[in-house]
């Protein structure tokens, strides 16, 4: 009885380690698509994107969401904001990887848990507990350091995490699950993004044909390597508690920042060092204080149960996290839930 569990862990483990693998290395694959702009790769992202979600729809033949999305403008409006925000999240970031900033681009995956919960103070009027306000202080500490290490703030960071902050705000009033809200979005950016592509292919600008087979392919597969995490975050999320994917986040970031240092040779003067490990100690003052409030709300369950004269097995995985606990690098605001948790760039 207990195997079963246990085996249903170890593959959500394994689907968690493969999603945020994949996202952390996806900054090994945006220079391949070169001789492509940024612009033109992110309007095949949003083309062939569409076209792998919808075949993950078909496949599972879950469609009942779409008349329901569709019978609901509100719904539908902020859908539209949400697409538009993650265009500029998913731009930004191919552009940032293709320009030699890919340490500056994790950085905003980094920091993004704090403008979450900042968002969550100043949009939702959200309490934070006393360690969470001190993370909150460090982080804005490192981005004043790293504004001196860079010589300008480190707008690339914030414009990523910023976007990502709002885009998991929106999702979570939206509350769709992850591949029917992809989906929606992807359809709302297919035709101006289609458009983009014959504009760009009319003018002779476009490199899909003229840069032979391999480099069409590997822009369809734009496609794959936005729908393929996702298919892995969905099957983790489901298995393993929101406290494991709340650690589990960081590996995304801390790859890119890797690969940015050690693979693409970036510059790391002290006083980007200085400002990265305010960053993280930041999150682990964040991390720590949502691990021990997960375990004293599990204690308390469990001895509320007890009382009850119940025996259970509550408490045992620290499933619940306090709502302005980062459930990874781009959470939403009350983001201790997986529901927006599947677009990384």
């Amino acid at each position: 009885m207990t195997g079963k569990p246990a085996a249903e862990r170890r593959t959500g483990l394994l689907n968690g380690f493969a999603a945020y693998g994949m996202w952390g290395l996806v900054p090994l694959f945006w220079p391949l698509l070169k001789p492509a702009g940024a612009v033109e790769i992110l309007a095949h992202r949003m083309v062939w994107s569409l076209f792998f979600v919808a075949a993950a729809l078909l496949l599972i033949r879950r469609w009942a969401w779409l008349g329901e999305l569709l019978r609901q403008p509100r719904k539908l409006a902020l859908i539209t904001v949400a697409a538009a925000v993650i265009t500029v999240n998913w731009g930004v970031y191919i552009w940032s990887v293709n320009s030699g900033h890919v340490v500056e681009a994790s950085l905003g995956y980094f920091i993004n848990p704090l403008v979450t919960i900042a968002m969550g103070v100043l949009l939702l009027k959200e309490r934070l507990r006393p360690v969470q306000w001190a993370a909150v202080g460090v982080g804005a500490a490192a981005v004043l350091v790293l504004t001196v290490g860079y010589g300008r703030p480190p707008w690339i960071s914030l414009c990523l995490a910023f976007s990502f902050a709002t885009y998991g705000l929106v999702k979570k009033k939206v509350n769709l699950g992850g591949v029917e809200s992809l989906a929606a979005e992807t359809a709302i950016q297919f035709l101006p993004a289609l458009a983009y592509l014959l504009w760009l292919g009319a003018r002779g600008d476009s490199t899909f044909a003229a840069e032979g087979a391999g480099h069409a392919a590997l822009l369809a597969a734009t496609g794959i390597v936005t729908a393929l995490p996702l298919v892995c975050f969905g099957a983790a999320a489901i298995r393993v508690p929101l406290s494991t994917l709340g650690l589990l986040q960081y590996l995304a970031p801390v790859f890119q920042f890797l690969l940015g240092v050690l693979y693409f040779k970036e510059a790391m003067p002290p006083e980007r060092w200085a400002g990265f490990a305010l960053v993280w100690l930041a999150l682990t003052l964040l991390t720590w204080d949502a691990l021990r409030t997960a375990r004293r709300a599990a204690r308390a369950l469990a001895g509320a149960t007890g009382d009850s004269g119940t025996t259970g097995t509550t408490g045992t995985t620290g499933d619940s996290v306090p709502a302005a606990v980062p459930v990874r690098a781009g959470s939403a605001p009350a983001a201790a839930r997986a529901d927006h948790m599947e677009t990384r760039s």
